[in-house]
């Protein structure tokens, strides 16, 4: 049985709830894909606007996992691109700098004319601040501003020094920033349950309530729900953090990290324009970063910190709350209406994992905290390796991954370890 969507302010503010059938009984397709989130939602679309017919299973409800629980924001931030420029280099050479670069901002584009083209009402909104917690994070923003304008961005960023910033937050923790008016912040949710009406609408079919249990490999291979099955050309895993298929081949390779966030009461016009004027998407250069926007009805969306150990955190309110008091003195004591968390998918080296289980069963998953923008770009790459055109999905696949052998458990305590010694080297920079 389908379990219910979390508490998350999202849940509560949808456009119209999906209501799709459960899968009985056999049917074929060309493509069959599991998941009914951004990655799998977004390939369905893709794949259909090529002619092909699609299936789409998800276990729950569309948008139930971590691409209804984020932050909503949609940034040119990809946090593995030093390793992909490293190991891109081997397989596309001196072309993998722009390769990355234009990884940054393809994702924008896409999300823009997908919500164009379908008319989409998802509470888009254009800005974002890059925030420096402290003066040493300035020459990271001013190297990163730099190189935007050298590569023709200059209309699009504003380096802010700390005298600016009241302009724009009505706080003093930061010391600069750089103001991003191409980056965006939505209503994530609302996004891809339209995604998904504008995916049946060029005749994908999309089951919810429909957990893949297994699937049988082979020429035709087959995906087996509890009551029925799908005999496909193709078939593409997109569950992210959220499933357990495949473990031979995929575990100790991608790790549940949960995400906690809150969603205040509205603040009302006068005080959501005093802390946030310009109606700007933050968050901060640190390793464990705070994240925040305004939501279309004026309350503060906020998240912060992970919890690595692969379970939710259960004092969501109590975590946050002293962030947010600190970064807006006048929200002190201000009421929690929502507090959620989310699974995030991360890889060790944190580039994207995309390949192949056997010759006609691809999959697509490990964004590390960065899933909007890139899964619309993987979405996009996962259609042409489909489609039969490997050349930007073999630049990923090439891509070396660390993986650890044994429980996925064991895992999660690396990444706990490694994120606590980047805590360490914060803390002494």
């Amino acid at each position: 049985m389908a379990e219910q969507r979390c508490a998350a302010y999202y849940t509560a503010t949808l456009n119209k709830e999906s209501d799709y059938p459960r899968l009985e009984g056999e049917i074929s397709t060309d493509v069959a894909i599991i998941g009914g989130g951004f990655t799998g939602i977004n390939t369905a679309i893709e794949l259909a606007e090529r002619g092909y017919s699609v299936v789409v299973l998800e276990a729950n409800k569309v948008a139930w996992g971590a691409t209804g629980r984020n932050g909503g924001q949609v940034t040119g931030s990809l946090s593995g691109d030093t390793a992909m420029v490293k190991h891109m280099g081997k397989t596309i050479g001196k072309e993998a700098e722009d390769f990355v670069w234009n990884l940054r901002w393809r994702g924008h584009d896409i999300i823009k004319n997908r919500i164009a083209k379908y008319g989409i009402e998802c509470d888009l909104k254009f800005g974002h601040l890059h925030t420096a917690y402290k003066p040493s994070h300035m020459p990271e923003l001013e190297a990163s501003y730099n190189e935007a304008v050298r590569r023709g961005m200059g209309d699009d960023v504003t380096l802010l020094k700390r005298e600016d910033i009241p302009n724009y937050l009505d706080t003093d923790i930061y010391h600069g920033a750089i103001y991003n008016r191409k980056n965006m912040h939505l209503h994530s949710a609302n996004l891809c349950l339209g995604e998904a009406e504008a995916a049946t609408s060029l005749g994908v079919k999309i089951f919810e309530d429909s957990k893949v249990i297994e699937i049988e490999h082979g020429a035709n291979p087959v995906v087996l729900t509890e009551h029925g099955k799908v005999r496909a050309k193709k078939v593409m895993l997109a569950g992210n953090a959220y499933h357990k298929l495949e473990r031979s081949k995929l575990s100790g390779k991608i790790f549940p990290c949960a995400g906690g966030l809150v969603a205040t009461a509205p603040l009302g016009d006068e005080l959501a324009n005093a802390i946030n004027p310009k109606d700007l998407a933050v968050y901060d250069c640190r390793f464990v970063l705070d994240y925040y926007r305004m939501t279309a009805d004026k309350r503060l969306l906020f998240g912060g910190g992970a919890n690595y150990s692969g379970k939710p955190t259960r004092d969501i309110e109590g975590e946050l709350r002293p962030a947010i008091e600190r970064t807006f003195p006048k929200l002190k004591g201000v009421k929690i209406d929502f507090q959620w968390s989310g699974m995030m998918g991360i890889v060790i080296n944190r580039i994207p994992q995309l390949g192949q289980l056997s010759e006609n069963v691809f999959y697509a998953q490990g964004y590390s905290g960065h899933g909007i923008a890139s899964s619309h770009i993987i979405s996009e790459i996962m259609a042409e390796a489909l489609d039969g055109e490997l050349r930007e999905f073999n630049v990923f696949a090439n891509c070396p991954h660390v993986r650890i052998p044994g429980a996925e458990w064991l895992g999660n305590q690396f990444l706990a370890i490694g994120m606590w010694y980047y805590v360490m080297l914060e803390k002494l920079r």
